[in-house]
Order: structure tokens, then C-alpha cells, then sequence
């Protein structure tokens, strides 16, 4: 830590540095010599900080870290309102043999860090913890370990551990690679390399505006063509390097694993990070298809679980075929059917509101159109022309949201999907709803429809079911929670 903490508040400070040194420079180069050791020596002794000033310990029923040097603080957490230990491991940490231990309580996306212990001492940690959680009180011991990077206090002796070892759920196969140019998420490199670049890029020689222009001039000497078509060779090259380079460095070594009442994912290349997800908590999981991915055949996995995660939900497998994220969920809801189940439609009223939203791109372009046409002269068949190709895909894609939009009730779980470009279909356990929202708009009450939504701990905390018959919405909503609504029904 002595090592990992000063380079990393190093890298945080770079830029200011940069930036003070060259300003301090333009005006007398001595002053660089003098601050250069200085923003370091502060930097090194910022980062040598928290391991000097920060300790832990567990007693039979708390886990209690303290750190702080003027101003100390304590965090204080349950045992038994512990509900994920996730261990993080850059490429530095590693070579180290050190790791990120983060705590989760299930209080908003807050967590409790200590970076960073041993890989031995965390992965112990972290399974003491997750058994601990669960176990009565037992007797006391003290002990202190003179290995760790952080340092420790330990008063409680460990559980008994479960005889059983971990089964595996599932495990990285390199065939899904073929999947990865089809999801649009690292696009986000992309944007952000084109904004450095769009930021920057006036700075470098090669793209200054005479340049620009002579290489505009010559593309206008070339066959058009040609040159769109090697721009776009190039381009798809380019985002297949990008897609599957993310997609191996993400995912590489990926096990979902299923352990002490627990689910564990571990994977990354460069950086490995560990997510474990306490099953109890586990109320339902998610099946994304988005468009490109459901054209070849693939799809994504995410588990709706209370306290964990990002806003609830834990990505549990990249992009890959949709029968391996059917048969993983199902695993995971330890049942069949839900992510393959038939599914009701809405009926006749539901399809008409599909159709009557999609239109409304319609009457946007047909505005627009005639705008441009009056303000600039255009002929009069312009405005229609675009009305009628707008029109004929807001059909299309209202007939397709309609298509997508259902619902079933199964033994254990209720089931919903909807989507255009992005097919989602939602499985929760009926035993996670804790209420019911029954919403109505003007057009709504005018159709006889209504939005019911099952609000639960998990994910969103909300699972919507759009359009569906007043009637059949209150019915549903009883025969999902027995004697919930049975008084408010007359």
C-alpha cells in the first residue's frame, strides 16, 4: 500500500501538476524545480495516509472501521445486515498480491472499502463475512494480523463453513466473442476518444485547417466511392477491434458460481473484480435482447436483488447466446419456464395505444417537413413524402411494440415483457412484491386501459405492466398477492 496509494493520488493529480508546472515554468523554470518535489513529496504522503490511519475489526455482531487522522470517523455495520463483499484487483494490486475489499449494507450503493488487503487475507475476509452474516454468536478471540496492508483488529472466531464447494452456474466460452461487435455499449470509448480528439485535436499539426483542406481536396480528385467504401472498411475494422478487445479485457476468466447461499461472479482481465450477490436477496432477474444482439441470436442476463449493485441490478453474463442466458437464469431462479413462458397479450385497446404512440413521430416530421418546405420553397410533395415514410415505419414499429408487450402469471413468479430496440422481459418473484400501483391517464380511462405496476425492493423497485385491461389489471394484481387488494375490491 505504501506503493499503491501514493501512485494512485498521483494519477488523480497529474493533470493540475501538469498544468501548474508549465504555468509556474513560463514565468521563471526555477520554480519548476522546486514545486515538482514538493507535489510529489504531498502526493506520496496523501497516499501513505490511509494506511497509516485506518483500522478495522470485527466483534461478534459488528464489523467497525475507523480511519481519519484529525477528523477520525467510525463505521459501524451489522453483521447480519451485511449483504455483498466484492474484492477489486487492478493490475498494480495484483502484481502486488493486494486487493480492494468493498462491503455492501443494502444502504443505497454506498459502500464500506478497505484498499487493500492481501488476496489471501480479503478472499478470507470475504467468506468469513458472507457466513458470518448468517451465523449465531459465538465465542471471542483476539487476534491482530501483521500481514495485512491495512491494519487489523479481529475479535470474533469464525463460523463453521459449509461442507459443500462451489458449483458453477457458468463460465466464459471464447465462441461468444462473435457477439461482442453486436453491443453498442463501447461506444462510449468511441464518444469519449472523439471528444478528446474534438477538444485536442486543433493542437495537433496533422489537423489543422490547411490540412484538412488539402486532404477534403484530394478525396474530391478520387473516385467518391471508393473512398466511402474503404473509410467504411476501415470503420467496421476499427469497432470490431474496439467491441472485442473491451469485451476480452471485461470478461476474461468469467465464473458465475453459486456458493454458501450466495452467487459470485468473478472476471476481468487487467482489473478482477469479484461480485457476490446473497441469493435470498436475489427477488427476480432480467433478459435484455437488443436489437442488433437478438438479429444474431444473443442476449444479456442481470439479476434484481435488494441492496446490491448498481441501483439493484448485477450484470451476470456479457452479451452471448440467448439459450445460455435462459438456462443461467433459470438456474439462478431455481425454476423453468419463466424466461420462456407464453405470454398474454393486451388485446385489441393495447394495440391501438401502441399505434396511436408511434404516431406521434409522424405529426413530429410532417411539422417539420412543412416548415422547411414553406421556408425554403421546396415542392409541395415533400411534406407528404416524408409524412408517408415516417408513417409507414411508426406502423411497423407500433405493430412490433404491441407484438412485444405481455404478461404471464406462473406458481412462483410474474412475468412481463415489452420493447422495440430493446426487448426486456423481466421475471420477479411473487414473493418480492411488497405493493401495487394502478395508474390511469385521459386516454387511458377513455380505452378502459391501465398501467399496473408491482413495486418491490429489487432492481428499479418497479416492474410495469403497460396497457392492460382495468379489469384485468385488478384481478392480476390479486391473484399475484393473495389477500393483498381483497379488501379494496368491491
Amino acid at each position: 500500500m505504501l506503493l499503491v496509494d501514493p501512485i494512485k493520488t498521483l494519477s488523480q493529480f497529474a493533470l493540475p501538476f501538469l498544468i501548474t508546472l508549465v504555468g509556474l515554468g513560463s514565468q521563471d523554470t526555477s520554480w519548476s524545480l522546486i514545486a515538482l518535489p514538493a507535489m510529489v513529496a504531498g502526493a506520496v504522503g496523501i497516499g501513505v495516509l490511509p494506511w497509516l490511519t485506518t483500522r478495522y475489526r470485527i466483534t461478534d455482531t459488528q464489523l467497525q472501521v475507523r480511519r481519519g487522522l484529525v477528523q477520525k470517523t467510525t463505521l459501524t455495520a451489522p453483521l447480519d445486515r451485511i449483504r455483498s463483499v466484492d474484492l477489486e484487483a487492478s493490475l498494480l494490486r495484483r502484481v502486488l498480491s493486494l486487493t480492494k475489499v468493498e462491503i455492501g449494507t443494502g444502504v443505497d450503493d454506498s459502500r464500506i472499502s478497505l484498499d487493500a488487503l492481501s488476496v489471501e487475507q480479503g478472499d478470507e475476509l470475504r467468506r468469513y463475512l458472507l457466513a458470518r452474516r448468517d451465523a449465531g454468536p459465538g465465542s471471542l478471540r483476539d487476534g491482530h494480523s501483521a500481514t495485512s496492508s491495512v491494519q487489523v483488529e479481529t475479535v470474533a472466531a469464525r463460523p463453521p463453513q459449509p461442507a459443500d464447494g462451489p458449483s458453477e452456474l457458468a463460465t466464459i466460452d471464447w465462441a461468444w466473442l462473435r457477439f461482442a461487435p453486436f453491443s453498442l455499449s463501447r461506444l462510449v470509448i468511441v464518444a469519449g476518444a472523439a471528444g478528446v480528439l474534438a477538444q485536442f485535436g486543433e493542437n495537433l499539426p496533422f489537423l489543422n485547417s490547411e490540412s484538412v483542406g488539402d486532404a477534403w481536396e484530394w478525396v474530391l480528385d478520387q473516385a467518391i466511392a471508393l473512398v466511402l467504401g474503404v473509410v467504411a472498411v476501415a470503420a467496421l475494422v476499427g469497432w470490431v477491434l474496439i467491441s472485442v478487445g473491451g469485451y476480452v479485457i471485461q470478461w476474461w476468466n468469467l465464473r458465475l458460481t453459486r456458493e454458501a447461499g450466495n452467487l459470485r461472479l468473478t472476471a476481468g482481465l487487467f482489473t478482477t473484480r469479484s461480485t457476490s450477490v446473497e441469493e435470498k436477496r436475489v427477488r427476480g432477474v432480467q433478459l435484455v435482447e437488443p436489437a442488433l444482439l437478438r438479429l444474431v441470436g444473443g442476449a444479456e442476463l442481470r439479476a434484481l436483488a435488494t441492496g446490491v449493485g448498481s441501483g439493484g441490478v448485477t450484470k451476470l453474463l456479457p452479451p452471448s447466446p440467448l439459450e445460455v442466458n435462459r438456462r443461467v437464469g433459470h438456474d439462478v431462479l431455481e425454476a423453468s419456464g419463466p424466461l420462456e413462458a407464453a405470454l398474454t397479450q393486451h388485446g385489441a385497446a393495447a394495440r391501438r395505444r401502441c399505434h396511436a404512440r408511434a404516431q406521434w413521430s409522424t405529426a413530429v416530421a410532417a411539422v417539420f417537413a412543412t416548415a422547411a418546405t414553406i421556408g425554403l420553397d421546396l415542392p409541395w410533395w415533400v411534406p407528404l413524402s416524408v409524412a408517408a415514410v415516417v408513417c409507414a415505419v411508426a406502423v411497423a414499429a407500433g405493430e412490433a411494440a404491441y407484438r412485444q408487450l405481455g404478461h404471464a402469471l406462473l406458481p412462483g413468479h410474474l412475468v412481463t415483457a415489452s420493447g422495440i430496440l430493446l426487448l426486456t422481459r423481466t421475471a420477479l418473484e411473487r414473493d418480492g412484491i411488497i405493493g401495487w400501483v394502478i395508474r390511469q391517464s385521459l386516454f387511458q380511462r377513455r380505452a378502459g386501459l391501465a398501467t399496473l405496476v408491482a413495486t418491490t425492493a429489487a432492481g428499479a423497485e418497479r416492474v410495469v405492466i403497460r396497457d392492460l385491461d382495468y379489469g384485468r389489471a385488478v384481478a392480476l394484481a390479486d391473484a399475484a398477492t393473495p389477500d393483498v387488494l381483497t379488501p379494496f375490491i368491491a
